[in-house]
């Protein structure tokens, strides 16, 4: 039988590479492949699903892919087994974003870039998430490559009614701003908090802002709670950490606009969430976000703050307009249905495996 065994840096729910592997193997399984997972770490729920990747003892016959999204000794395992190999790229934030607030951080990545470029050397196949990222695989080197985007299901899920009863005293007050993100130097929250406060000042004085996501740079995070103190925004400006499943569809559901203003995402699954729930989308033309979002958002060349805050105004205040961004980013979230995502991936690999394998 064929097989195909991912390895992971950490395997976890409610993550976006940890979901992806998740229905990776699912998929694989579906068509009479053979795949296991082996993880670096695993969530403890989900050891059950995953073998140290140490505990691998070798598969003559298996192709082994790796996912890649940061540096990791699985990496460096993996690039030294004699298997053929295969590689998906989630991306791999550039080091600089880091160097200033988490140095050890910007060293895990700047080793995964190293080992991208070893991977270009030794694998048969690049996948990339988005055309960005292939851009990058490219860059280093790959030869071969496709674009199977990240496999998520971003269907409308069960809220959590306390919660949402919560997010929702005032309503109809002021606009309410969402981002969800990780809150990290990459991902631009500090500007998020800036345009927000001129968009308060002078287009809604009862908006409020929540910034949902855990924390990659607690530096940072000190950086950016400090911003809202200085700017007096401590009671409207909510950071809500990490958030179970039921809490997230509460956010967007009680959210007016998402606005997005990351300058380094390798596709940002946030902006199809709010599509999903019927959040319009106010974006920064960055990295592989055009490629996410394509005529289903507003999408700036530039974030500055009054250049988002009009953006932001204009989509709340202009009822046409919002529709048709919400209508279009529902059909924009079709477009990377699950079912899509999964024909892609089987498109790309199964072509390379041994065996003929019916679909």
């Amino acid at each position: 039988m064929t097989a195909v065994h991912q390895f992971v840096p950490y395997l976890a729910t409610r993550d976006a590479v940890g979901e992806h592997t998740l229905r990776v193997q699912e998929t694989l399984r579906g068509v009479g492949i053979e795949s296991e997972i082996y993880a670096g770490e695993a969530q403890p729920d989900l050891r059950s699903r995953a073998e140290p990747f140490r505990a691998f003892r070798g598969d003559a016959g298996a192709w082994l892919l790796y996912q890649s999204s940061v540096g990791s000794p699985v990496a460096g395992f993996v690039l030294a087994r004699p298997e053929r190999k295969l590689l998906h790229y989630h991306n791999i934030t550039p080091p600089g974003y880091f160097e200033a607030w988490e140095p050890h951080v910007a060293w895990v990545l700047a080793e995964g870039r190293v080992e991208l470029a070893e991977f270009a050397e030794r694998a048969v196949l690049g996948l990339a998430d988005s055309g960005f990222n292939e851009g990058e695989l490219r860059a280093v080197g790959f030869t071969r490559t496709a674009v199977v985007p990240v496999l998520v299901d971003v269907s409308v899920g069960e809220v959590d009614e306390v919660a949402l009863g919560r997010l929702e005293e005032g309503r109809g007050r002021g606009a309410v701003w969402l981002f969800v993100g990780r809150v990290a130097p990459n991902k631009m929250q500090h500007e998020v908090v800036e345009a927000f406060a001129l968009y308060r000042r002078v287009f809604d004085p009862g908006a409020r802002l929540r910034l949902v996501g855990g924390v990659s740079s607690p530096v940072y995070e000190v950086a950016l709670r400090a911003l809202v103190d200085r700017l007096g925004l401590g009671g409207v400006v909510e950071l809500a950490g990490s958030v179970s499943p039921g809490e997230l569809v509460a956010h967007y559901r009680s959210a007016d606009v998402f606005v997005c203003l990351s300058e380094h995402e390798g596709f940002c699954v946030p902006v199809l969430e709010a599509m999903a729930y019927g959040v319009p989308v106010v974006a920064l033309a960055a990295a592989a976000v055009p490629g996410t979002v394509g005529e289903a958002g507003v999408l700036l060349e530039r974030s500055s703050r009054a250049l988002v805050a009009e953006a932001v105004a204009r989509v709340v205040s202009d009822a046409g307009l919002r529709a048709g961004l919400v209508a279009a980013g529902r059909r924009r979230v079709e477009a990377f249905s699950l079912e899509r995502g999964r024909r892609l991936l089987l498109d790309a690999l199964l072509p390379l495996l041994d065996e003929l394998v019916p679909a």
